[in-house]
């Protein structure tokens, strides 16, 4: 009932805003008066055989009998059709009949003269009636004479009553009810959905504080044994109990901290105290070891009063510069979200997801092979839904930037599929050699039919950057499907034999300057009209992971493995207009899970960096007081992209579900 009213609502609101006032008015009278809510049979037969053939109304009655074809043309019954197009052709010939009986052959005239096309479709069943109305007899003549008789009208009725009947009392509603029903359907898992979404992130935040309070305990643990020691060996010396304490407190210092403050390697001291956890240490700056002193004191009294060291004079101690605990991670600002969707139809990890070129799909892709086309938000049609089996790792994926009509895939046994999202099929199926089998980046022209695709021989490493090898550019024509160029550094560019591989591409607005950053850090400029390199420059000490050109064109931003990201100017090649570490965020252990990358917002302001950690970093470019962190996943945060147009981003995670989050 609640979907009927909703209907009529509509009705009556198309009514109003059309401006039929007439129709109004008749429109509320009978629905005062109205007491069915179904397809009634009686007053469609009075419609027919009492107002459109007496009153010669043919052009309502075709119009009518259309209107049954084309509900039920979509009937899985082949037999209901069949009998409709029966149905059809014997009351049009009633009405011929009828205006001849009443000797207004003008009006079959008429109805030969508009409908004539559309009857010679059924040529051999019309075909004779044309002659009928030059006929002197036609009710006497031996092919037409069943037609005049009442018994094959009184057959007719019965039929025509008898097929609505069955037709109607099916399962079958108007399309404007279903609209209405999936509509409420809409709204409330809509309302579900967002009350899910809640609770999942109060759940999302308890897990994390549970989980920073287990890491701590294991840390004060990992610690009593060698506070007894000391301790011990206090009574057994008699030192002065101030040495005592300052003792404990360097040898605390020294264990925690020391690897954190002298080692080139920022993460050392993370995983011994972490021991794989995603609170980091932050050892950048003499505030940081200053905190992390005051802590390892401040947990020095305590453990000492806790083994009845009760003699030692706490005011000696520096508690005064206790200020927060070594392994809480940097505090960012949780983003402002306006709306956030997930995604759970994948059942592993993933590695890549992809905004379509007007933002309206997303393809997401899991390491298990398997890639995924998808909507989100309830306006958006899912007609374009469907999910894609590589039987192969996928390594990049790539839309067709000029429309989003196509998705090309790379994978890590050497192939590229290019899936029709119309067609829902792949429709190019191409391959690289055999020489360089992991496809590691696609990247289509914004203006040419081309794209260009990075592969890489394989090694053995520990991580996904370790376990590329040589590299390889080819450039492909996207309408005869072929190689253009193949780029192979050795033959044709100078920079040497064996080099390294490509990590990822990207062109400028107009497509005529690709960029292109490689493991050994540096970043290649190339001019795709003559497939030539016109600059490069060492942009990381490390592998660069992800590269991509600012908004402007002035500008160039690089993600290097160590975890830095720099924004070069292209003006003035090697200068630095911007710099963030967001180490804390790309520790090492995370890159067997991903290979890190970047995002730019359509208005080059904010950045979105991939995460070993549960959250992800968007930094404010050249603001350095502005940056915030994305709402939780559950795991690693593996893959990220920005909207081309919109305040909206999606994160892929390794806890298989994929976000997408519009933002204030």
């Amino acid at each position: 009932m609640e979907n009927m009213q909703y209907a009529e609502e509509l009705v009556r609101e198309f009514i109003v805003f059309r401006g039929f006032t007439n129709t109004l008015q008749v429109f509320e009278r009978e629905l005062a008066t109205d007491v069915g809510r179904s397809f009634q049979v009686d007053k469609i037969i009075e419609l027919v055989f009492s107002v459109y053939v007496p009153k010669y109304q043919a052009d309502k009655l075709v119009s009518l009998l259309s209107f049954f074809k084309q509900c039920f043309s979509s009937s899985s019954d082949m037999g209901f059709i069949s009998m409709l197009s029966k149905l059809e052709l014997s009351i049009l010939r009633y009405y011929i009949v009828h205006a001849l009986q009443t000797g207004r052959q003008d009006k079959v005239v008429e109805f030969f003269a508009e409908n004539g096309n559309y009857l010679l479709q059924r040529r051999e069943e019309w075909l004779p009636w044309f002659a009928i109305p030059y006929l002197k007899s036609p009710s006497l003549d031996p092919q037409f004479r069943v037609y005049f008789s009442k018994d094959w009208f009184d057959a007719l009725q019965l039929s025509f009553h008898n097929i609505l009947s069955e037709l109607f009392n099916g399962t079958r509603i108007p399309a404007l009810l279903k609209i209405s029903t999936e509509k409420n359907t809409i709204k409330r898992l809509e309302t579900d959905i967002k009350q899910l979404n809640q609770k999942l992130s109060q759940l999302q935040a308890l897990l994390e504080t549970k989980e920073s309070e287990i890491l701590r305990l294991r840390s004060i643990a990992a610690n009593v044994p060698e506070i007894c020691n000391l301790q011990e060996r206090n009574f057994i010396d008699s030192p002065s109990h101030a040495t005592t304490l300052k003792d404990i407190d360097n040898n605390l210092l020294r264990e925690g901290c020391h690897e954190t403050t002298t080692s080139n390697d920022p993460h050392i001291g993370v995983r011994n105290f972490a021991n794989g956890g995603d609170s980091l240490i932050s050892a950048n700056t003499s505030q940081d070891l200053a905190v992390s002193k005051s802590n390892v004191s401040s947990m020095s009294v305590n453990r000492l009063s806790s083994i009845d060291v009760e003699t030692q004079d706490s005011s000696q101690m520096p508690v005064s510069e206790i200020r927060q605990e070594v392994l809480k991670e940097d505090e960012l600002p949780e983003v402002s979200v306006e709306f956030q969707e997930t995604f759970l139809g994948h059942t592993n990890p993933i590695c890549r997801c992809r905004f379509s070129a007007s933002g309206t799909n997303v393809a997401s892709a899991s390491v298990d092979g398997t890639v995924r086309i998808w909507t989100y938000g309830s306006s958006t049609p899912a007609s374009k839904n469907a999910t894609i089996y590589c039987g192969a790792e996928i390594m990049s994926l790539e839309w067709e930037c000029r429309s989003d009509r196509l998705l090309l895939i790379g994978t890590a046994d050497g192939g590229i599929k290019v899936w029709n999202v119309d067609a829902k099929r792949v429709v190019c199926d191409l391959n690289t050699t055999q020489e360089f089998p992991s496809v590691i980046d696609l990247k289509c022209s914004p203006v040419e039919p081309i794209f260009v695709s990075a592969a890489a021989s394989r090694r053995h490493g520990f991580s996904r950057i370790d376990q590329m090898g040589f590299a390889s550019l080819t450039v492909w024509n996207m309408k005869t499907w072929k190689a253009m160029v193949e780029i192979l550094y050795e033959a044709t560019l100078p920079l040497g034999k064996d080099p390294p591989a490509i990590t990822s591409l990207s062109f400028n607005h107009n497509g005529k300057i690709l960029a292109a950053s490689a493991t050994d850090g540096m970043i290649h400029m190339f001019d795709m009209s003559a497939c030539l390199q016109i600059t490069g420059w060492p942009a990381h000490d490390s592998a660069v992971s992800s590269v991509l050109f600012g908004p402007d064109e002035t500008s160039i931003f690089s993600l290097g493995s160590d975890g830095k990201i720099f924004e070069w100017s292209l003006q003035n090649q090697g200068q630095v207009l911007w710099s963030r570490d967001c180490s804390r965020f790309c520790y090492p252990e995370s890159e067997k899970i991903c290979r890190h990358e970047i995002a730019l917002d359509s208005n080059g302001r904010r950045l979105l960096v991939t995460s070993g950690s549960v959250r992800s970093p968007i930094y404010q470019v050249r603001d350095q007081t502005r940056d915030f962190k994305t709402l939780p996943h559950t795991a690693a945060i593996t893959s990220v992209d920005w909207h081309p147009t919109l305040p909206i981003f999606i994160t892929g995670s390794a806890d298989h579900s994929v976000r997408v989050t519009s933002v204030l």
